[in-house]
């Protein structure tokens, strides 16, 4: 069995973790899954920012560990939560990475949400 790659962020593939100043709220079914002020805003490559939130402000009795797993060679072995009152559509709505790499250690402690798998992702400024 080979090894997994793993590899470091840099010009090619940047990957850029900053606060953000905005309240982030994820609602789904009526109930507010995650609120915080403390979001991190994961920019990688090309790709839209992916807001992720601290354990700590997220409802965790509302999520359910599933045996899905993926793995990013530039952040590690990713771990994946449903959302049940969410049903078929809210299946690893949520997704973790538990012991990231070095580069994106920051994002340790905090989960992000797939934004079509529940009913809104906000990100609101904060006046």
């Amino acid at each position: 069995m080979s090894a997994k790659p793993v590899k470091v962020p840099g010009p090619d593939h940047p990957i850029t973790i900053t606060p953000t100043a905005a309240r982030v709220v994820v609602s789904l079914a009526g109930r507010t899954i995650a609120d915080t002020r403390a979001a991190l805003a994961l920019k990688e490559a090309s790709y839209p920012p992916v807001y992720y939130i601290p354990r700590a402000d997220v409802d965790q009795s509302l999520l359910e560990r599933t045996d899905h797993q993926t793995y990013c060679p530039y952040k590690g072995e990713c771990s994946y939560y449903s959302i049940p009152i969410g049903g078929e559509r809210s299946v690893n709505a949520v997704w973790s990475y538990e012991d990231p790499y070095a580069a994106v250690a920051a994002i340790k402690d905090y989960v992000a949400f797939y934004p079509d798998r529940v009913d809104a992702l906000e990100v609101r400024d904060i006046a």
